[in-house]
């Protein structure tokens, strides 16, 4: 393996771990937690609630209000009033108030009446009598108090101040002391609540404020519970949805981990469990964009304008969306959006049960999808093409993002998405851009090299072995390959310098097209022959196969371009093919002026020497004995045992026939009818050997190997050969 490769891996495997590392909180990496957010908010948005049966209804503080009413805050007998229309007039469910009623509504008026009656009218009895009359009209916190008592009417009130002012209403539950440090409820300094008259006569009260806004100050989920004192007081919503149920009990649901600690799974109240976080937070069910809940305004409910049907049986909430009241939040829907609403929207996902749930083994899962898709896509990406990497990473992406879709909108969970299609977008970034600035080099290098010879396919694969490519020679067992036209001086003689060179490029084209598609190298053109070897620049194990099938399928292409050749009115050419395996000399061969890489050596001459052969035995093509033993698929017919010129040592040569399970029945039975001719030839049994091959011409007329061997057997009964002869025959030409 290269070097470029281990280097990829490397990186890819860094990278990973920085990403691990965030997830188990050794490293945080805060961009991360950012875009998790912001995938939060593109899926929030994506996967909106076509509809619901809305049960929730805002009494808006508006704009048309404050201007009818007057400005805010209004007189308590006000609210009083409004109150009393809600349950007695529109018969709602139960209301709650998303404002806190810290400081007493004093009348000035009635401050003024109190001066004179402790001062100049003190023994004046006609004004004590109508002072006392009017006493209790002007006591609009009592009024108000009034209209909450034996009403389901729920007061909101702040926790996060460092403040003791008000009554706090009576706790959602009392936590046993063995629970408070084993889960991690947010815990208030103190809190800003209600006049203690107004909470005493209230239902209940709910906490409106938000101490889990998001670093970017967006409102994605909300406590449902807090604690102070070892006491947990709900939320306004919370407290809402429990009332408008019929005041069932909290139960917490938890889980406890290896460690001990309780993990805060689900907050169950009745037959609703709300699926929380361990700090008993909910992601806010956002139905919609504002006003996706009716907003009445509460000069209309004043007035008893309001339609009744629009508030009978409804759960209220009393709110402002007036800009001037900075009760306006930033929401992953929008940037202004009314509390009031964000209130409305956790009760109506309460109950239709539609609260996403995010638990805490999700850190867990992310982890583990981290880390498979770190470790495959590491070791994936370097061995894949451009093209391949962009799908295998688009599937893998489109595999993510719709997974999450489907697990959000079937089992409400929420898994995260932006770490690991990060990573996989990092991923793929990094190797395209490492294949790009690092390995384009090497590829720019040896296409420059071996284009030329060698088809782009191959060059991709040399540039990730760069290291088994040497330029400066070495040794090798390879296979070589020369083919030649047969009589080209006669056809060229016969063409015009034009049409010849048409013709040349019309044959040579074809045959570079199948060298190359069987992984071979050109290592020259010489006029109309053709010099190729296999096993360079790469090693290829199956070097004699793909020379033996490059050449067969040479053969059949030059026999099918016979009818076009002849439609352009040139001649008929034949090849013959010389085949040779064994070790050769590779390498970059020349001078300071030119430099070729080819082969040397006596393998690569022999072969050569064999592309002549043909000629002599009548055949298309001839391989060498290290070739035939070296392809088993084929089956061979021994030509000849020869001495070549410049060998003393004879060699066998053989005609390749096809692969084993094409060759005919009776070829096969020529085959070895020829081979025990042979054996005889060799043994001196002249008589034997001239019957076989005899027998052989009459069915084959057309083999010139037969008559070739039938001559040979007429001169050796006149001039025998001598006593130490090994059966070979010597030629003399090259």
């Amino acid at each position: 393996m290269d070097i470029q490769r281990y280097v990829r891996y490397a990186l890819s495997l860094a990278l990973t771990a920085m990403f691990l590392l965030h997830v188990g909180g050794i490293m945080p990496i805060p961009f991360l937690d950012t875009l998790e957010n912001l995938t939060y908010d593109a899926r929030l948005k994506l996967m909106l609630r076509d509809s619901a049966d809305k049960q929730v209804v805002i009494i808006d503080i508006d704009e048309r209000s404050l201007a009818e009413i007057g400005r805010w805050p209004w007189n308590r007998d006000i609210l009083a009033q409004i109150n009393h229309n809600l349950f007695d007039h529109y018969q709602i469910k139960t209301i709650g108030f998303d404002t806190v009623f810290a400081e007493a509504d004093e009348d000035e008026g009635a401050k003024l009446l109190q001066r004179m009656a402790d001062g100049s009218f003190k023994h004046d009895a006609a004004f004590q009598q109508e002072y006392s009359k009017s006493l209790n009209a002007l006591q609009r916190d009592t009024i108000f108090a009034k209209s909450l008592k034996n009403r389901k009417t729920i007061l909101g009130f702040v926790m996060d101040t460092n403040t003791h002012k008000g009554v706090l209403p009576a706790p959602a539950a009392i936590l046993d002391r063995s629970l408070i440090e084993r889960i991690p409820f947010i815990k208030a300094e103190g809190y800003t609540a209600n006049l203690d008259i107004l909470q005493t006569n209230a239902f209940s009260g709910g906490f409106f404020d938000n101490p889990l806004i998001d670093d970017d100050g967006v409102y994605r989920r909300m406590p449902l519970l807090q604690e102070y004192g070892g006491i947990l007081h709900e939320s306004l919503a919370l407290a809402l949805t429990r009332t408008a149920l019929g005041s069932p009990g909290l139960e917490l649901i938890v889980e406890s981990n290896h460690e001990n600690e309780l993990l805060l799974e689900w907050v169950k109240i009745g037959d609703v469990v709300i699926p929380v976080d361990e700090r008993a937070a909910i992601l806010i069910p956002y139905l919609g964009p504002q006003k996706s809940f009716s907003y009445i305004s509460a000069i209309d409910v004043l007035n008893k304008s309001a339609p009744t049907e629009d508030l009978n049986g409804k759960i209220a909430l009393l709110g402002a969306s007036a800009p001037g009241l900075l009760d306006l939040r930033t929401t992953p829907l929008e940037s202004a959006f009314p509390g009031v609403e964000i209130h409305a929207n956790i009760i109506q996902g309460i109950i239709d049960q539609a609260v996403m749930h995010q638990p805490a083994y999700t850190t867990g899962f992310e982890f583990l999808l981290l880390l498979i898709l770190g470790l495959m896509l590491s070791f994936l990406l370097p061995t894949l093409s451009p093209l391949w990497g962009s799908m295998t990473t688009a599937a893998m992406l489109l595999l993510l993002i719709s997974g999450n879709l489907s697990i959000w909108s079937t089992y409400q969970l929420v898994l995260p998405i932006a770490s690991p299609a990060l990573l996989v977008i990092t991923l793929f970034i990094l190797h395209m851009t490492y294949g790009f600035f690092v390995e384009s080099r090497g590829k720019r290098q040896l296409a420059h090299l071996f284009g030329q010879y060698v088809p782009p396919e191959l060059v991709n694969e040399m540039s990730t072995k760069i290291q088994e490519i040497k330029l400066d020679g070495e040794i090798r067992e390879m296979s070589v390959l020369f083919s030649d036209v047969r009589n080209f001086t006669s056809i060229s003689e016969s063409m015009d310098p034009k049409e010849l060179t048409q013709l040349i490029n019309g044959f040579l084209t074809p045959i570079t097209e199948i060298i190359q598609q069987q992984r071979g190298t050109i290592d020259k053109y010489m006029g109309d022959a053709v010099m190729a070897f296999w096993g360079a620049p790469l090693a290829d194990p199956q070097h004699a196969l793909h020379a033996l099938t490059a050449a067969m399928d040479m053969i059949q292409r030059i026999n099918l371009l016979k009818a076009e050749f002849e439609a352009q009115g040139w001649p008929e050419i034949k090849i013959g093919v010389g085949i040779n395996t064994g070790e050769m000399n590779v390498g970059n061969k020349g001078s300071e002026f030119r430099v070729d890489y080819t082969v040397l050596g006596d393998a690569v001459n022999l072969g050569s020497r064999l592309e002549a052969l043909t000629r002599v035995y009548g055949v298309d093509i001839i391989v060498g004995e290290n070739t035939r033993h070296a392809v088993a698929e084929f089956e061979f017919r021994e030509l000849d045992r020869v001495k070549v010129k410049g060998k003393e040592k004879p060699v066998a040569i053989y005609e390749p026939l096809g692969l084993l399970d094409t060759v005919d029945e009776s070829v096969q039975m020529d085959l070895k009818r020829f081979h025990l001719g042979l054996e005889h030839y060799r043994a001196r049994r002249w008589d034997d050997a001239e019957q076989e091959f005899f027998a052989l011409s009459q069915a084959n007329p057309h083999t010139k190997l037969y008559q070739i061997y039938l001559d040979r057997i007429t001169q050796f009964r006149q001039q025998p050969p001598p006593d130490d002869w090994d059966g070979s025959y010597t030629h003399t030409s090259k």
